[in-house]
């Protein structure tokens, strides 16, 4: 932020980080070390200190007309700090330079007060230049934050989960107050609600909704990577800014401009301060495609010169605008900036290219590549490539989270190793790197596979990364692409074949279950399998499900239970017990006349073939009663999930998008069904560790709602519970798994020891027994009760 002036959505009452730095340590150019502050001007460096301030000297009337004219001009170097009358402010003048001058080393920052209250006053308008054109009459209410949302983004995060109530209209502004007296907000907010004359607007007091509203800003800079035409959408024109008074025309003329290249785009930001956030939708597959993106950029760069703005009022120029700088500044000017850099930087080694003797636009533009065995067995969201898909990130970071929220998972291994490339951010910035050749390895090099190997798979970002990126997915193409016609690590024979194995030890329950209690065989068969030690074996049920099935019922709405491999072997009573629950609910439960799988363990492993093949299988199974109307009850959310999402994306059938549509949890049958009220259950404390597929691919909505019905206390746990399939198991990967556990599930346990604890999926509830040594059940048992 120091290096870029960077600012956020509440400058208007903090100012950017110019406005906030008190001192700085830096190593200049020449290996000296500059330490400069704001009451006592710096030590170190006098001669270029001297040198500095007759350049300053020599072009007074230049520092004071084009530079420092509004508050987001962040372009070039701020030189008008260093005039006589801003006391020669060296510190300021320094901050934004990105890494150009000197090596920062240490800085002091202000720190402000936290006001008590905030109160969110939300207008609606027809379109966004009609919101820009309120914005200058708004600023006069003492705003904290002045945001601009179109409805192209608000529609996208529809698509995803719920929004908050907002005014009519197709733009909006979020309007924030701020301050220790909460009726004097209240006050403030309905004068500024009747100056505003918008199609209408809502006075947001309550502080979970205000979050709520914010979440869709926050998320915008991730969902605006894609266009609204569907594409791929990349910056380019990240950031720049204009007076207020000038935001309208402004936002006017790009619309023109987009136009006139066959462009989209979804704008938004910070319209207090007249800086907008956009994506654009460049198609950087055409042979043409770095003349397109200059000569738009170049269009930009005028428009905004035109409107007396800032090619940069957020992040700095870099290697995207620097060569723009001509458009807004004059000759003499960018002469003073190369100037500056030569004394700071007279060898030109502190990030060349950038503000001063800039590279042409064209030259550092970086097109993603297409692996030469790039196409994917898995079909990606909107049918994109894989490198279309790695190129989503945009590098928001939500996934860099300390610990998930309740409602959220992303990202577990970065929050127990704190290690970036473990992030979900991480890991697509080496798959990137790996597309555009910059690993020579390609999907089998050691980095790709380093940075992929503590990943949980548990598909967490592909519902909280605002931008969609799906890494389980992703990590399956690598290893199908790394391993396929390939000897494989010994884990993707076991563990990947781990329903193969079950049936086969199905014959002969008790031996299975003896070979893996004993110490030697039982140390034998885990190196064998590539599984940790520490690790318990799953015991086999004596009988499987299929090997019980009661007979079935006829009387009753018919519904299809699919039995997955975990349940039907290790857990049957499971079974039982949802069989139990749809019978009492007026159903009447089947199942498959044979095994049907899901191949979740081959996807996870990459062995995307053998798992199409098992697939193809499963959906001939289950077509006949999906196509009936019949509801098909997943038990495992896993497998349940891999039906719904999966086998669309792996087979690309209409028969497979048939059955997934079928595809239903308990709780959402039970919770569309008027007949059917779930057990009281008052009094009763649960600890509820939703499956990490459960949330991103089904939701756990219906699950929530289901629970309150019952009455009993919901303590619903966030992120992973660290075993993850096949991943906690495996050698290798045991105190990354212990260490998820330990964010939130762990605690959560040992603060209530006496709760029910509730895990639908078999490896949560695998997980719970080995860390803590607890019982835990699945949601079909604990309705289970008369």
């Amino acid at each position: 932020m120091i290096g870029n002036d960077a600012c956020g959505s509440r400058s208007l009452a903090y100012g950017r980080t110019a406005d906030n730095v008190e001192a700085l340590t830096l190593v200049t150019g020449t290996g000296e070390q500059l330490v400069t502050t704001r009451s006592s001007g710096h030590r170190g460096f006098a001669p270029g200190r001297l040198r500095l301030n007759d350049l300053i000297d020599a072009d007074l009337a230049l520092l004071r007309t084009e530079l420092g004219r509004f508050d987001r001009q962040v372009s070039g170097y701020a030189l008008h700090h260093l005039l006589p009358e801003h006391r020669r402010d060296l510190t300021r003048a320094l901050v934004g330079s990105e890494g150009t001058l000197g090596v920062l080393t240490e800085a002091t920052v202000r720190l402000v007060p936290d006001p008590a209250h905030r109160v969110l006053v939300v207008l609606g308008y027809p379109d966004m230049v009609t919101a820009a054109e309120a914005v200058p009459a708004l600023l006069r209410h003492e705003l904290s934050a002045c945001e601009g949302l179109d409805s192209r983004i608000v529609d996208v995060v529809r698509a995803r989960r719920a929004v908050p109530d907002l005014p009519p209209g197709a733009a909006w502004l979020f309007a924030e107050l701020s301050g220790d007296d909460l009726a004097e907000l209240e006050h403030r907010a309905l004068l500024l609600g009747a100056d505003a004359a918008p199609a209408g607007h809502r006075v947001v007091l309550e502080p979970a909704e205000m979050a709520a509203l914010w979440a869709i800003r926050a998320d915008g800079a991730g969902l605006a990577g894609r266009s609204p035409a569907g594409l791929p959408a990349w910056p380019g024109w990240e950031d720049a800014a204009v007076p207020p008074e000038q935001l309208a025309g402004y936002l006017r003329g790009f619309e023109e401009l987009l136009t006139e290249h066959g462009l989209t785009a979804m704008p938004f930001g910070h319209f207090g301060e007249g800086c907008v956030h956009v994506r654009l939708d460049f198609r950087l597959d055409r042979p043409d495609a770095a003349d397109r993106v200059a000569a738009f950029a170049e269009a930009a760069a005028s428009l905004v010169a035109a409107h007396g703005g800032s090619l940069s009022g957020e992040h700095g120029d870099g290697r995207a605008r620097s060569a723009l700088l001509g458009r807004m500044y004059s000759a003499e000017a960018l002469r003073l900036f190369g100037a500056v850099k030569a004394i700071f930087d007279p060898d030109n080694v502190l990030n060349p290219g950038v503000i001063a003797d800039p590279a042409p636009l064209r030259d550092d533009l970086r097109l993603p590549g297409v692996l030469p065995r790039g196409r994917t067995p898995l079909r990606l969201a909107d049918d994109e490539t894989f490198s279309e898909a790695v190129h989503r990130c945009t590098g928001v970071g939500k996934c860099r989270v300390r610990k998930p929220a309740a409602e959220t998972v992303m990202c577990p291994s970065f929050a127990a190793t704190r290690d970036e490339v473990h992030s979900t951010r991480g890991r697509a910035r080496v798959l990137q790197e790996m597309i555009d050749g910059g690993l020579e390895g390609g999907w089998r090099d050691p980095a790709v596979h380093d940075a992929l190997d503590l990943c949980l798979s548990c598909k967490g970002c592909a519902s909280d990364c605002p931008t969609g990126v799906d890494m389980a997915t992703y990590k399956s193409e690598v290893l199908h692409h790394s391993y396929r016609r390939r000897l494989r690590p010994r884990s993707h024979y076991t563990l990947g074949w781990l329903p193969r194995w079950a049936d086969v030890a199905a014959r002969r329950p008790r031996l299975a279950n003896r070979l893996a209690t004993s110490w030697l065989t039982r140390r034998l068969t885990l190196w064998a399998a590539g599984v940790d030690a520490r690790r318990s074996v799953p015991r086999f049920a004596k009988a499987t499900w299929r090997q019980s099935e009661p007979a079935p019922v006829h009387d009753g709405v018919p519904v299809v239970m699919f039995v997955d491999s975990f349940t039907d072997h290790f857990a049957p009573r499971v079974a039982q017990a949802t069989r139990d629950v749809l019978v009492r609910a007026g159903f009447a439960p089947t199942t498959a006349d044979e095994q049907a799988c899901c191949a979740l363990t081959w996807i996870t492993t990459g062995q995307l073939d053998a798992a199409r093949s098992r697939l193809e299988r499963t959906v001939e199974l289950l077509l006949p009663a999906a196509r009936a109307g019949t509801p098909i009850v997943g038990i495992e959310p896993s497998c349940t999930a891999a039906l719904r999402h999966d086998a669309p994306a792996l087979l690309g059938t209409e028969e497979a998008r048939i059955v997934a549509d079928a595809v239903v949890t308990l709780a959402e049958l039970l919770t569309r069904t008027p007949s059917w009220s779930p057990p009281i259950l008052a009094g009763t404390t649960v600890i509820a560790q939703p499956h990490c597929h459960h949330h991103a691919v089904l939701g756990w909505e219906a699950d929530a709602a289901l629970l309150a019905r019952t009455g009993a206390e919901v303590v619903r746990l966030g992120g992973c519970c660290g075993l993850a399939g096949n991943f906690g198991v495996e050698r290798g990967h045991h105190e990354v798994s212990v260490a998820v556990a330990e964010l939130q599930l762990l605690p959560a346990l040992a603060d209530r020891p006496h709760a029910l604890v509730l895990a639908d999926g078999f490896s949560c509830r695998t997980q719970v027994s080995d860390l803590a040594d607890r019982p835990s059940i699945h949601l079909a048992e604990l309705l289970n009760v008369t």
